[in-house]
C-alpha cells in the first residue's frame, strides 16, 4: 500500500592518484579543452555531471577564427565576475563556457564490478509537476552525479498521416501507443549498468525526433519520469522507489494551457480540444490506475516540500548502505602482494639503461629540465614496447636490390590513444611520434579532497572508440583507483577489455594486482613495479608526484 505523504501527519519525521590537481577553473587543468570544444564532430565531448540537459558539441564555425590569445595565468579561485560559488553548485555558467565543480564518483566495486544505482521513477498527469519533484529531489539530495531521464525524449516517430492528425491537435500523445517502450527500456537498462547512452530529442513545436540527439551517462541516482512511468512492467521492474505526484485536475488543465500556448505555440482551442477529448479520458483510463504501482503518493507536486524531504532522507540512506572507500579498498586488497603477478603484466626488461633513466628520475635532486628530458626517453621505451605486444603478421617485401625479406606487419590498424589527465598528457607525445595520425582522447579524473576518492569530471573520445585498440596512459599508478575509473569508462562506452592495454612509468605492486585482477583481459606495461604505497597513497620507493616535477607545479614553485 503507498505512503500518502500529508504535512500535517509528518511533522516530526520532517524536523575527491596524487598526480591531481586542485584547481577550481577546470578549463585551466588542460588549457586546450575549450579549443578541442570547437573541433569535436568526431568526439564524445562530455562534461562528467548531466544533473542538467547533456552537452552537445556546438556546431563547427564557417564564418569566424578565434582571435589568438595569451594564456590566462593560473588561478585556484574564480574571478568575482562570474556566478558565485557555493557548496552545492556543481555547476557555473558564465557567456562563455560551463564550470563543472563536481565529478562523478566511483560507480563500480574494488573489483571493477558496477554497483547497482538508485533509480526513481516518479509518474503523474500531464502538467502535475513530476519534472519539479526531480529538480526539487536533485537539490535536495546535493549528490554530485543524478541522471535525470524524461519520458518525452521517447515518442515514436510519427507518419505523414500521424503527423498531420497531430496539426490538428487529434493525435493522443497521452496513449500508451505514443511511446516507444522498447528504446525506452533498453536506455534504462543502458544506463542502470552505467553505460553511454544516446537520447533522441523529441520537438513539440514540429512533433518528429531532431536529427541530434543527447548523451548521457548513468549515476549513482537515475530518475526516470513520465506520465507513464510505471505502465510498461520491464520498466517498472527496473525501479527501486516509484513516486506517483498527484495534483488535481484544475490546477494540471491550468498549468497546460501556459505551458502549451507560450512554449510550444499552440491555440486555447486546439489546446482545450486536446485536454477534454484525449489528455483527461487517457488520465482516467491509464495514468490514475497507475497509483496502485506506487510505493509514494505526493500530493500538490513540488508544493509539497515534506513529502520531498522524506523521500531525500530515503534516498540517502539507501545510498549510504550502497556506499564503499574504493582508495582503501585497493590499497588493502592486495597488500600482502602474494602468488605471482597474472600473465597481462608486461614489465618493460630491465636494463642497465633502464636503471639508468629511473635513477635520473627517482633523484629529488634531478633539475626539472633533466627530470622531463629522461622521463620522455623513458616514455618512449615503453610506449614502442606496447607496440610490440600488438598482433603481426608476416609480410614479405622486395628491397632496392630486388631481394625478398621476410618481415612482419602490425595487423592492427586502429589504435587510439587516451590520456589520463594530467600526468597522462606527458605520454601523447610519445604515442604521436610512433603511431602516426593517431587519435588521441582524454579523461580528466580528480581526487575529491574530503573523501579521498577519484572522481570523473570530463572526457573526450572519439565516437566510434569501441572499433579501437586503446593505448591508456598514466604516468604512474599506485592503488589504481584512476586507471580503474578510467577503463571504467572505456567500457562503459563498448571498448572491448582485451582491446584495453594500460602504460605506465611506474606502478605499485598493490595497484598492478588491483587492476590485473578486476579486469584479467587488460594488458598492464609499465617499466618498473614498486612494493609499497604509503599511507597518502604515495608509491615508495615512488618518483614523487609526477605531473607537479614535470610541469612545474610543485608546491614550493606555485605563485
Amino acid at each position: 500500500m503507498a505512503a500518502k505523504l500529508e504535512p500535517e501527519e509528518l511533522h516530526s519525521a520532517a524536523s575527491s592518484d596524487n598526480d591531481l590537481l586542485d584547481y577550481k577553473d577546470y578549463s585551466e587543468v588542460c588549457r586546450d579543452l575549450e579549443d578541442l570544444e570547437e573541433t569535436s564532430g568526431d568526439f564524445y565531448n562530455t562534461p562528467a555531471s548531466p544533473i542538467t540537459v547533456p552537452y552537445c558539441p556546438r556546431p563547427r564555425s564557417t564564418g569566424s577564427r578565434r582571435s589568438p590569445r595569451g594564456r590566462r595565468p593560473r588561478t585556484t579561485s574564480l574571478n568575482q565576475a562570474t556566478t558565485t560559488l557555493t557548496k552545492t553548485d556543481v555547476m557555473i555558467r558564465t557567456p562563455q563556457r560551463t564550470i563543472y565543480t563536481a565529478g562523478r564518483p566511483p560507480w563500480y566495486n574494488s573489483e571493477g564490478q558496477k554497483v547497482e544505482p538508485f533509480v526513481i521513477g516518479i509518474c503523474g498527469g500531464s502538467a502535475s509537476g513530476k519534472t519539479t519533484v526531480a529538480e526539487k529531489i536533485i537539490e535536495y539530495l546535493g549528490v554530485p552525479w543524478v541522471t535525470l531521464l524524461s519520458m518525452d525524449s521517447f515518442y515514436k516517430v510519427l507518419t505523414e498521416k500521424q503527423h498531420e492528425i497531430a496539426e490538428i491537435n487529434e493525435y493522443n500523445f497521452d496513449h500508451p501507443d505514443a511511446f516507444d517502450w522498447d528504446l525506452l527500456a533498453t536506455t534504462l537498462q543502458r544506463l542502470k549498468e552505467g553505460r553511454k547512452v544516446e537520447v533522441p530529442i523529441y520537438n513539440f513545436l514540429t512533433h518528429s525526433r531532431e536529427n541530434r540527439t543527447k548523451t548521457m551517462y548513468g549515476a549513482n541516482v537515475i530518475i526516470f519520469e513520465g506520465i507513464l512511468t510505471f505502465h510498461n512492467a520491464k520498466v517498472r521492474d527496473m525501479l527501486n522507489l516509484k513516486i506517483f505526484v498527484d495534483t488535481d485536475a484544475d490546477v494540471r488543465l491550468a498549468r497546460r494551457l501556459k505551458r502549451d500556448i507560450t512554449q510550444r505555440g499552440r491555440d486555447l482551442e486546439g489546446v482545450l480540444k486536446q485536454y477534454t477529448s484525449m489528455v483527461q479520458p487517457s488520465f482516467n483510463h491509464y495514468i490514475a490506475p497507475l497509483k496502485t504501482h506506487a510505493d509514494i503518493i505526493v500530493p500538490r507536486g513540488g508544493e509539497n516540500e515534506v513529502a520531498i524531504q522524506l523521500i531525500v532522507q530515503h534516498i540517502h540512506t539507501q545510498l549510504q548502505l550502497r556506499g564503499f572507500k574504493l582508495r582503501e579498498e585497493l590499497a588493502q586488497a592486495h597488500a600482502m602482494n602474494s602468488g605471482p603477478r597474472p600473465p597481462t603484466v608486461k614489465l618493460l626488461p630491465t636494463t642497465p639503461q633502464i636503471r639508468g633513466l629511473h635513477t635520473f628520475i627517482r633523484n629529488k635532486d634531478t633539475p626539472r629540465d633533466e627530470f622531463i628530458f629522461y622521463s620522455n626517453r623513458l616514455i618512449r621505451l615503453v610506449i614502442e614496447y606496447t607496440l610490440s605486444l600488438m598482433t603481426f603478421n608476416d609480410k614479405v617485401i622486395e628491397t632496392p636490390q630486388t631481394v625478398l625479406y621476410h618481415g612482419k606487419q602490425m595487423s592492427t590498424k586502429n589504435i587510439c590513444g587516451v590520456s589520463i589527465l594530467r600526468a597522462g598528457e606527458t605520454m601523447e607525445q610519445a604515442v604521436c611520434d610512433v603511431c602516426k595520425d593517431i587519435r588521441i582522447g582524454k579523461i580528466l579524473i580528480q581526487t575529491n579532497l574530503q573523501t579521498g576518492e577519484p572522481e570523473l569530471y570530463y572526457l573526450r573520445l572519439p565516437k566510434d572508440i569501441k572499433d579501437y585498440k586503446v593505448i591508456l596512459m598514466d604516468a604512474t599508478v599506485a592503488t589504481g583507483a584512476a586507471a580503474m575509473m578510467a577503463i571504467r569508462v572505456l567500457l562503459d562506452h563498448d571498448v572491448a577489455e582485451s582491446n584495453i592495454l594500460l602504460v605506465s612509468l611506474l606502478m605499485a605492486e598493490s595497484g598492478v594486482r588491483s587492476i590485473a585482477y578486476a579486469f584479467p583481459k587488460i594488458q598492464i606495461v609499465t617499466t618498473a613495479i614498486d612494493s609499497e604505497i604509503n599511507d597518502k597513497f604515495y608509491v615508495l620507493p615512488g618518483i614523487g608526484n609526477f605531473g607537479d616535477r614535470y610541469f612545474g607545479t610543485e608546491p614550493g614553485d606555485r605563485c
